[in-house]
């Protein structure tokens, strides 16, 4: 594996992937390796987004799904859902007994969400949509 601007030498990182497949703690694997404990939690952190990316990218949503918008954050007190001030909108589509896909998403309007649900959901064979 090859991270751009890495100052962790070959053998560093090898010993880091080892640890991260043997599911070894960062704290742990940083003092085996013998590297800042703060440098292999930042590696693992790579690692963990590389991997979602890459299982993101690999295969769509199959079979019977749910999606639904929720909105997170925000202090102001008494308003709730969407005219609260500083809430964050999140969309989420649920494979049922399977994954997950979540996206922040600037409105919860028919043309932010429909060509993300078109995207991610892979239609089946004798199904309308």
């Amino acid at each position: 594996m090859h991270i751009k601007y890495c100052q962790l030498r070959p053998f560093q990182v090898n010993r880091l992937l080892e640890h991260f497949v043997a599911v070894t703690t960062a704290r742990m694997a940083s003092e085996l390796v013998g590297i800042h404990r703060n440098t292999a939690s930042l590696f693992y952190h790579h690692l963990r987004q590389t991997i979602a990316q890459q299982l993101e990218d690999v295969s769509p949503i199959l079979g019977p799904i749910e999606v639904d918008e929720s909105y997170f954050g925000g202090c102001r007190k008494g308003k709730r859902a969407r005219g609260a001030w500083g809430k964050v909108s999140v969309f989420g589509i649920l494979q049922r007994g399977g994954r997950v896909y979540t996206q922040v998403i600037p409105n919860a309007k028919r043309k932010t969400l429909l060509p993300i649900i078109e995207e991610r959901i892979a239609e089946e064979e004798g199904c309308a949509r």
